[in-house]
Formats: structure tokens, C-alpha cells, sequence
């Protein structure tokens, strides 16, 4: 199957005074249409900043990064801003929602920072939300949302723009299992209908069984195979 992600051999090093810092040091992997990956480690080994690095948010220090065939690595920020709006969908473990929009124009905000403005978008937003079951809440405000409802209006915002691949840094972190389920569920169902891509940052590792492979990072190195124990030796990528 096609790959919508390929990362090769990026590392991203800091200064720190006169200590140059290695945070990822040659990772490289492949994500393929329709599959949903796990990233977990322990904290501070890397696993947000590579995200980012995925996302345009941050350049890496040496290496590839390409999104359905897209080498994104030396494009200009006007070229990365592009990406981030219409090939990469966030989601944040804060929902990040606008306080004083209604639910329904948190969506159609991503449109109109795209400059899209048409009656599909608006019928889109609707039927997303919908989707999420949140019907109810289309005219609602954040305040009259619940944490869960929250986190839906942010994944229905992050499928808006329809993009080859999704983020997700801790979605579940603010939830009880059950919910946290139900929000892993909504992203597998996009990926697997849409045939996107997914990348998921978790410590929650009950939500590992919903994903196709899980990738471990550690020292900055990643490795594939289930989350690393004591005397286990897992598989480099």
C-alpha cells in the first residue's frame, strides 16, 4: 500500500548555553494510507517534538520529511503554512477551542483562514459535527460544552479541510477511558474510511489495541513492536 508519510533519517538537535543537545537522533519510518500508529516513551524522549517536526510546526536539523509524495523539509513558511492548513489535520490534548465562537463556526474558521467560503463548508461542518454526535450543539458556545464534547469539536475541526494526515499529541489525556475510547474510535474511523494517515502520542497504553502499530522512542531512537519492558529488546525500525 502507498505510503502518506515518510520520515528519513531526521534528528533535531538544541543548544543549551554550550551543550549541544541530541533530542532525535536519524529516526526514520514510513506510515501507510489507512493506518493508525502509536508513538509512545517516556517523557522528554522526543515523542512531541517529532510530531511538531511532522506538522510543520518546526524544522528538524538534517533529514526528510514528505506527505503523500510532498517533501515538505525545505519548504518556505509561506509553502509550510499551506501544509499545515490543507495536509495536516492537529489535534491537541487541550481542545483549543475559541471561547467566544459557537461550536459550528470553530469549523468553519479553518475555512475561512483557507479563504473557502461556500454553502458546502457550512453544510460540511454541520454534517461532521453530526458525525461526532453533536448535533445539539451546533449554536452551542465552549462554556455549555462538556470535556468530552470539547475534544469531539476538535477532532471535527481538525477533519474540516479534509487532510492526508492527522496529529493527535495526548487526545486523551483530559478523559475517562470511555471517552478517551470513543475519541480513538472517531479517528480510526476517518483513517480507515478516508484512507488517511494517523499519527497518536499516548501514555494511555489501554488505547494501543485500537492501532495498527506502535512505535516506541527512547534516547531519541524509535523502535516498532508493542511498549518496551524491563529485559525486552525491541525491534528497531
Amino acid at each position: 500500500m502507498t505510503s502518506i508519510l515518510k520520515v528519513e533519517h531526521v534528528t533535531k538537535t538544541f543548544m543549551d548555553g554550550d551543550t549541544q543537545i541530541s533530542v532525535l537522533k536519524d529516526i526514520s519510518f514510513e506510515i501507510k494510507k489507512g493506518e493508525f500508529v502509536a508513538i509512545v516513551g517516556p517523557s522528554g524522549s522526543g515523542k512531541s517534538t517529532l510530531l511538531s517536526i511532522i506538522g510543520a510546526l518546526l524544522s528538524p536539523t538534517s533529514g526528510m520529511i514528505e506527505i503523500n509524495k510532498e517533501q515538505i523539509s525545505s519548504y518556505n513558511s509561506a509553502e509550510l503554512k499551506n501544509v499545515r492548513l490543507n495536509k495536516i489535520g492537529f489535534i491537541f490534548q487541550s481542545a483549543n477551542l475559541i471561547p467566544f465562537l459557537k461550536v459550528k463556526d470553530q469549523l468553519l474558521l479553518v475555512s475561512e483562514i483557507g479563504k473557502i467560503r461556500n454553502k458546502q463548508n457550512k453544510e460540511k461542518a454541520v454534517k461532521l459535527l453530526e458525525d461526532l454526535g453533536l448535533t445539539h450543539r451546533v449554536n452551542s458556545h465552549v462554556a455549555q460544552l462538556s470535556g468530552g464534547e470539547k475534544q469531539r469539536v476538535a477532532i471535527a475541526r481538525a477533519f474540516m479541510n479534509n487532510p492526508d494526515i492527522i496529529l493527535a499529541d495526548e487526545p486523551t489525556a483530559s478523559l475517562d477511558y470511555t471517552r478517551g475510547k470513543q475519541v480513538v474510535e472517531m479517528l480510526l474511523k476517518e483513517v480507515k474510511g478516508k484512507n488517511k494517515g494517523a499519527i497518536m502520542v499516548t501514555h494511555d497504553e489501554r488505547m494501543l489495541e485500537l492501532c495498527d502499530r506502535v512505535l516506541h522512542i527512547e534516547d531519541g531512537k524509535i523502535y516498532e513492536g508493542p511498549v518496551k519492558q524491563k529485559d525486552n529488546h525491541p525491534t528497531p525500525c
